[in-house]
């Protein structure tokens, strides 16, 4: 997790920084409707790599926004949800989703 002073000032710069990543905003995009595995979030993710997901991944749980949590199962299970904070952030996707839906009727 990055220290305030290792944020930018502009409170819009920092949340840029935080999920400003095309990968991590559809990550984020999924784990709005429930947690998923790593494979299933490389699946529906079409073209991101192993590392790329791995390293998104693990700086949005690093920087708090989702949890990973790890089944003690034979064969082990790792589910990725939004954590409280992640949670915080579902009316600004929610209002990007309501932007990009007009911006492209506004297209036809």
């Amino acid at each position: 997790m990055l220290t305030k002073e290792e944020l930018p000032e502009c409170p819009v710069a920092t949340t840029v920084q935080l999920i400003g990543s095309k990968w991590k905003l559809l990550i984020i995009r999924n784990l709005r409707a429930r947690p998923w595995r790593f494979n299933e979030l490389q699946k529906n993710l079409t073209g991101i790599s192993q590392k790329v997901l791995t390293d998104s991944l693990r700086a949005l749980e690093s920087d708090g926004i989702i949890t990973r949590t790890v089944y003690a199962e034979v064969p082990p299970r790792v589910e990725y949800a939004l954590s409280d904070l992640g949670e915080t952030m579902r009316p600004i996707l929610d209002a990007m989703e309501v932007w990009g839906s007009n911006y492209k009727a506004g297209l036809e």
